[in-house]
């Protein structure tokens, strides 16, 4: 399941973060409600976890149940176990033993401050690094090109994974399937740490300061 508590300088906040520092601590001393659409994606993730699980021979548990739950969740949570199966088999054309990992928590503070996150789904294969990320919501649809949220998630990803499997390239992927909406989107690692060097981690810093300008 995914964790229920969110870092001040969490990834799913990183975009409005990076572009007006002083907004993380602002907002850190809000109340923390959950709306009925986020509580639906709440249920819609733990489903896409479970099919996911089970799918790939994994511990799965006892099926959740929702509320929240409808035709249309069942059937873009199947999508979505679908596409992750395909991502699997594909890379055992050419690694029979890829590792992959679901709902993973992701630390990356050595970047950001307390910064942490969960990965949806982890695939690392021939030095090769997959995340993707589900999204549920009917919104407009979302580019993982450059995408603040997904490129933090690779960094904890690497941190986590780099040592042993020595990664070199890294793809990052959206599927909304609520809108058919998926998005793939690729880089190095090292282009992603210096990323991470150059623009993140000064932004990050402020941040963590309350300071910088309003935007």
């Amino acid at each position: 399941m995914p964790p229920v508590n969110h870092s001040i300088l969490g990834a799913s906040s990183a975009e409005r973060w990076m572009h007006c520092t002083p907004s993380a601590r602002l907002t850190a001393d809000m109340a923390d409600e959950e709306s009925v659409y986020a509580a639906e994606g709440t249920a819609a993730h733990a489903l896409a976890e479970w099919k996911v699980r089970k799918a790939l021979k994994m511990q799965a548990g006892k099926r959740p149940s929702s509320d929240y739950w409808t035709d249309e969740m069942e059937e873009t949570t199947d999508d979505y176990r679908d596409y992750i199966v395909d991502l699997v088999n594909e890379a055992k054309k050419t690694c029979p033993d890829p590792v992959f990992s679901v709902e993973q928590r992701l630390d990356f503070s050595c970047y950001v401050p307390q910064g942490f996150g969960t990965g949806d789904f982890l695939l690392v294969y021939d030095g090769q690094l997959n995340i993707v990320d589900l999204k549920f919501g009917k919104g407009v649809p979302v580019s993982s090109d450059h995408n603040v949220q997904m490129m933090l998630y690779a960094l904890g990803s690497l941190e986590l994974y780099d040592m042993l499997y020595d990664v070199k390239d890294v793809t990052m992927t959206i599927f909304k399937p609520r809108l058919s909406n998926i998005s793939v989107w690729s880089t190095t690692a090292d282009e992603l740490r210096r990323w991470a060097t150059e623009e993140l981690m000064p932004k990050a810093r402020m941040a963590d300061k309350g300071a910088g300008d309003f935007v």
